[in-house]
């Protein structure tokens, strides 16, 4: 009976291949990856502008962890953008506080939290993980880190973010909304929310033609928040985490609920156990759920994941999150499914 069952997966892994037409590795006899076919995943609408800078350097053979990082970079130097680095709405001190991180194939991460002046916080995260033996740099510490290797000092605030928050004190009304990509939404100039006038923090995953994975997330944080806080997106296992031989995972929304269930990682750990990157965002969603059913009803939080065959998919507590995929074949953005209809 193994003899037949062991003869019948190795048959079945052969013809996968035949199929396909595509250069499969096979691992412990079981498929681990597909070889020549690049892609890049990312949150939300305008994601796909960034996916497009990501895809000059996979398109061309280049690593996923240098597509990531350029990708991101994207958004993080668009003023207009107010959740992502230059122009983000600031805390309620009116401090303009970044956070971002970055993760290759190999577990190596490199991450930084309430970075102040510098626009490309992805980039000095990704000189935390490959010139120091740390993960983490916070504060003054990643400020001084940065200035130390070439960055430029900028006053991150613009006036049109500096105005928002001189409205938001008259009220100092602090409730992060569902859906906080869709505070600017205008339906008449953006298609879907997550379009190019309406965003959050984003997250991006890669895997480039040698079937390694990495991942990139950045962002400004929750508008008005607290001097000091850190959300989800700079935490290794939470806003962002990548294993390469199962796939990658990223979030948005509000980070508290995705740091309690440590989102990101479960999601990836829901793939190795055999799910769908859907069916693994959904069951971290319901997760959440599960965990608070009544505040999970007044707040948003969205996962997307990417398996090693280039598998994607996306999963939300409510309607309004989209994400965008970018391939050889394909250039599209996605409406997740979500828990509340």
């Amino acid at each position: 009976m193994a003899s037949r069952r062991k003869f019948l997966q190795t048959a079945a892994l052969g013809s996968a291949a035949a199929l396909s037409g595509t250069n499969i590795i096979a691992r412990d006899k079981k498929i681990y990856a597909i070889k020549d076919n690049p892609v890049v995943v990312s949150t939300w609408g305008f994601g796909q502008k960034a996916n497009a800078g990501a895809w000059e350097i996979l398109s061309k053979g280049g690593r996923a962890l240098d597509a990531v990082e350029a990708g991101v970079k994207i958004p993080e130097a668009d003023p207009t953008n107010q959740t992502i680095g230059l122009g983000g709405l600031p805390d309620r001190d009116g401090y303009v506080t970044l956070d971002a991180c970055i993760m290759d194939e190999n577990y190596n991460c490199g991450s930084v939290m309430c970075l102040e002046h510098i626009v490309h916080a992805i980039s000095v995260a990704r000189l935390v993980m490959e010139k120091t033996p740390h993960i983490v740099l916070a504060g003054d510490g990643a400020l001084q880190f940065a200035l130390a290797n070439g960055f430029k000092k900028e006053n991150l605030l613009t006036p049109e973010s500096e105005k928002a928050w001189k409205e938001w004190l008259k009220t100092s009304n602090y409730h992060p909304e569902i859906n906080v990509e869709n505070r600017l939404y205008d339906k008449n100039k953006d298609p879907m929310p997550g379009g190019p006038s309406n965003h959050d923090t984003i997250g991006m995953m890669a895997m480039d033609a040698n079937g390694n994975l990495s991942g990139a997330c950045t962002t400004s944080g929750l508008a008005y928040k607290i001097h000091g806080r850190v959300g989800d997106s700079p935490i290794i296992g939470a806003g962002l985490y990548v294993d390469n031989e199962v796939g990658a995972a990223t979030s948005t929304g509000v980070g508290e609920e995705v740091i309690r269930i440590v989102g990101s990682h479960l999601v990836v750990e829901l793939m190795r156990q055999g799910k769908s990157p859907e069916d693994a965002c959904r069951e971290a969603v319901e997760r959440i759920v599960k965990r608070n059913p009544e505040k999970s009803k007044d707040i948003q939080v969205g996962f997307v994941a990417l398996n090693k065959r280039g598998e994607y998919g996306g999963y939300s507590l409510q309607p309004g999150f989209v994400y965008a995929v970018t391939g050889k074949t394909i250039n599209k953005i996605f409406p997740s499914k979500s828990f509340y209809k």
